[in-house]
């Protein structure tokens, strides 16, 4: 294939859609999370990961497992835990069967921010994808978002 490949441009011309959909919505929600309860887009994500850890077998998150599910680098997660945790919102212990290891759990206040900030989200989730459905561009990527099922 060539660079002027028609399958490489509709595939470029994808990409820039759904990368577009994508700052959109995170736009919408970082303007409403942080207006309406002082927490970033990326703040909420992490407490809403570290909400649904539990404490039996493989119930607790290492770092790289948090990084990863809010795509963000080790460093980079370290420092949002260590801005959560000054802030009261997240607590972090050793691991009892291995000392190297870090737990990081919500704490109560933690819990209630994210279950005040829930709404919020949901709401300005919904919004950002409304608007985009006007665009005939995104309408397709916004039916996919809405279509798709992901397991629990």
């Amino acid at each position: 294939m060539t660079a002027t490949d028609p399958a490489l441009t509709a595939l470029a011309q994808g990409w820039c859609a759904l990368s577009l959909l994508h700052g959109k919505i995170e736009a919408r929600i970082e303007r409403a999370l942080q207006s309406g309860h002082g927490l970033s887009a990326r703040e909420y994500s992490l407490l809403d990961v570290l909400s649904r850890q539990h404490s039996g077998p493989g119930g607790h998150l290492q770092m790289k497992q948090v990084a990863d599910a809010v795509v963000l680098s080790q460093s980079a997660t370290t420092r949002l835990v260590t801005r959560l945790e000054d802030r009261g919102l997240l607590t972090r212990y050793l691991c009892d069967t291995d000392r190297r290891g870090i737990y990081t759990d919500v704490t109560e206040a933690g819990l209630t921010l994210l279950a005040e900030a829930r709404p919020t989200n949901d709401s300005a989730l919904r919004a950002a994808l409304d608007e985009a459905s006007e665009n005939p561009e995104l309408a397709p990527l916004v039916r996919a978002v809405e279509e798709l099922k992901v397991p629990a």
